[in-house]
């Protein structure tokens, strides 16, 4: 297991989906995938509220994936 965060969750349209870190760190035009495979623009990434996190759900399909590697 890393010392390092190395995904972070983030409500994105579609629901609460976990993303690698390095994400985070796309230019906000590039498209990036979650751990489940769905896609998102990088600027849904940033500039979220708290509001925007309790209103999506969990991804359950990212939640197992990280479950069963960690």
């Amino acid at each position: 297991m890393s010392d390092y965060l190395t995904y972070v969750w983030r409500p994105v349209t579609g629901g609460r989906h976990a993303f690698p870190i390095a994400a985070t760190k796309a230019p906000r035009d590039e498209r990036v995938k979650s751990f489940c495979g769905t896609e998102a623009n990088a600027a849904e990434l940033h500039d979220r509220s708290e509001v925007d996190w309790i209103r999506k759900d969990t991804c359950m399909r990212c939640w197992h994936t990280l479950t069963t590697r960690l």
